[in-house]
């Protein structure tokens, strides 16, 4: 990361005015320069530790910090689904030494109560209602491992979770399963023989890539690959984690084309590298028809009407 790529970032958060509509797309200048920055330089984390908190907190919009709403709900103790909170929260990223050191099961468990109460007082005024649901550990992890503080955390986990993917945290996930029925669509056109491939062997994306579309790749290794592809996810749309998957599987392509039970391979993707999936994922948007892009980016927060 160079030193003109952290000038740059200081520039552009001089004007850090940052709104972007869901529904239409539109962004300000100030977001439009941060997200070419992301895309071309990456956000440059080892030369200034304070960058990422900053962008992060500007590409969600989250301005509102009420440390004495925060207190409150901790103040509230356990939420109704404790005990399925602590069934999962003590093995969330468990395999990586650093997030263990920074991050202890308590933040997490306290976060994720918090969410719960703060959504117990709003069921009346959304639309949605919200609860703790499987992957919501995992999917507050990084945000507890970047902030500066869980009063940061809290309000950046929620406004991810309540307009950047709500859908994703249904009682029913069912965002999570749509997004795998177009990951398969996706495919089958950027890549019909590998497609065609997996179908052989009775590989739909429900079987291998579960994890990866329900934890915005965050269940795959190392970390700071992870958070580099989060900077790309929150700048341009959670929708195109999904792509992101595909560009995990065409880097390995070969091995799973000459694999006779793939689903063995698939089972553990290899390490993550960010800038090669990254730069695969953009590529591919140019592939896909529009109705099928417009149908990707919405399908993490649109509710259908029945």
């Amino acid at each position: 990361m160079s030193a003109n790529a952290l000038a740059l970032f200081h520039k552009a958060l001089e004007h850090p005015k940052a709104s972007r509509s869901r529904a239409t797309g539109d962004v300000d200048d100030g977001t439009r320069k941060l997200r070419r920055l992301i895309l071309v330089e990456g956000i440059p984390a080892s030369l200034d530790p304070t960058l990422r908190p900053r962008v992060w907190k500007i590409l969600l919009r989250v301005n509102d910090l009420s440390s004495s709403a925060f207190l409150s709900y901790v103040a509230r103790g356990p939420c109704e689904v404790r005990e399925k909170i602590r069934n999962d929260t003590f093995r969330t990223l468990a395999t990586d030494k650093g997030f263990k050191e920074r991050v202890r099961e308590d933040m997490l468990v306290r976060l994720l109560d918090a969410f719960v109460w703060r959504n117990h007082d709003r069921q009346e005024t959304q639309q949605l209602g919200f609860t703790y649901v499987q992957g919501m550990n995992v999917l507050a992890a990084p945000f507890l491992y970047t902030m500066p503080s869980e009063l940061e955390a809290f309000y950046c986990f929620a406004k991810f979770i309540e307009e950047s993917c709500p859908l994703y945290v249904q009682p029913t996930l069912e965002g999570v399963h749509r997004g795998l029925r177009l990951l398969d669509r996706c495919l089958k056109i950027v890549d019909p023989e590998l497609f065609a491939h997996l179908r052989s062997k009775n590989l739909s994306a429900e079987l291998y890539a579960f994890p990866s579309v329900l934890t915005l790749c965050a269940c795959t290794p190392p970390l700071d690959q992870v958070l580099q592809l989060w900077d790309f996810l929150l700048a341009f749309g959670v929708h195109l984690n999904v792509l992101c998957v595909i560009a995990q599987l065409l880097l390995v392509r070969d091995d799973v084309m000459k694999s006779s039970s793939p689903m063995r391979m698939l089972r553990t993707f290899p390490p993550l590298e960010a800038l090669p999936v990254i730069g695969i994922a953009v590529t591919l948007v140019r592939d896909l028809p529009a109705d099928l892009y417009d149908e990707l980016v919405k399908h993490p927060f649109e509710i259908r009407q029945t």
